[in-house]
């Protein structure tokens, strides 16, 4: 296969170049998107965790954002096999993980999570562990089916994620990230349709930010100033593809705000489709938006597995779109910081390295049996 050598020189040139979040920095553009992978018996990272992101980190990829990991409340997550950070011999295995991935040159961040309400992994509930949410309510249902938040569940989830962040720093990670997206604990406060709250953490935008904001400012007061805390956030959730947090950049606005005011460093924009504008009347997509807003560094992601023909990206029915030129151009005006790619990296560990390294007819299109296996 033929691949334009200026084409690829141009995507080295751009996706090498270092970046800050925060005090740190990340060697180059690329990051590893968090993807629930369910390979940790009793919550506790092995050995082939370890293994599993030091590959990527040793293949070029700057930044790993860890799959989501359940803090330490009773009602956080219901999957055995999903990692816990909290727990003497959970929090060892992800020590291990974050040694093995710097000795490899890499810098990585754990995704801290609290699923809410959520409970479609096929798992039964947790013995005395009630789905909690902000009005008890699922996505798309009327009526409640789950526990309405009392302020003392709230204080909890909130010392909870601080309480996994400080452990993150001490442990030698390089920052955090927040998970608020995706119609997870977080994402449900945001959103209208399952948050019915009249008191504080309710009612308007703002009211409906404010608990994450807490949970964002809290971190940010256990962790060293320096240490990043990143945000993740989407508009659409699972079941819910066509739901929106704000239909305008003023309805965005009014969210993020009091998010990057608590004390967030980057955040990191969840779509489907990182070249969809996200408003009317503007290319930009979510992430370019978000910087454009807060002025913080922006991370977009959605569909970046790229092809072996490198120049074409996979949306999510298969079909192609343009080339990377999207992508670059982008960078190169400045609309977000860094990207995250997902599939790609789970199909090929030296997705990265070939990438920057301009190996484009050695990249494979993914094949989702990569989802099966942690390789």
């Amino acid at each position: 296969m033929t691949v334009d050598a200026s084409a690829a020189s141009r995507a080295a040139e751009i996706l090498s170049r270092p970046v800050s979040l925060g005090g740190l920095t990340v060697p180059n553009r690329i990051a590893m998107a968090p993807m629930t992978r369910m390979f940790s018996p009793g919550g506790v990272p092995g050995d082939d965790v370890v293994s599993y992101y030091s590959r990527r980190a040793a293949a070029g990829v700057g930044l790993i954002v860890t799959e989501g990991t359940y803090v330490g409340h009773d009602s956080a997550g219901q999957s055995d096999r999903v990692p816990r950070f909290h727990g003497e011999e959970q929090l060892a295995g992800w020590a291990k993980v974050a040694e093995a991935v710097h000795a490899a040159g890499g810098t990585i961040v754990p995704q801290l999570w609290h699923i809410g309400m959520v409970r479609n992994q096929g798992e039964p509930p947790v013995a005395d562990a009630p789905a909690v949410g902000p009005s008890g309510l699922r996505i798309g249902a009327d009526e409640p089916t789950g526990k309405v938040m009392t302020q003392a569940d709230i204080d909890g989830v909130i010392g909870a994620f601080a309480e996994a962040a400080a452990a993150a720093e001490r442990i030698g990670f390089d920052g955090v990230e927040l998970h608020g997206a995706h119609g997870y604990l977080l994402d449900q406060f945001f959103w209208e349709g399952t948050n019915r709250r009249s008191d504080a953490y309710g009612g308007d935008p703002v009211g409906r930010t404010r608990f994450s904001a807490e949970i964002v400012a809290a971190v940010r007061e256990t962790v060293s100033a320096d240490f990043p805390v990143i945000f993740r956030y989407s508009q659409w959730k699972q079941d819910a593809y066509d739901a929106r947090l704000a239909e305008t950049p003023e309805e965005l606005e009014a969210i993020l705000t009091p998010l990057a005011a608590a004390g967030v460093d980057a955040f990191h924009a969840s779509t489907r489709r990182y070249w969809v504008p996200e408003f009317d009347d503007s290319d930009l997509n979510l992430a370019g938006w978000t910087k454009k807003i807060t002025g913080k560094p922006a991370i977009t992601v959605g569909s970046v597995g790229l092809n072996g023909d490198f120049i074409k990206a996979f949306q999510g029915e298969g079909a192609e779109i343009g080339d990377l030129d999207n992508l670059l151009d982008r960078f190169e005006r400045d609309e977000f910081d860094m990207v995250a790619v997902g599939r790609a990296l789970l199909q090929d560990p030296q997705w990265a390295r070939k990438v920057l390294s301009g190996r484009f007819d050695e990249l494979a299109p993914y094949d989702a049996a990569a989802m099966k296996t942690l390789s």
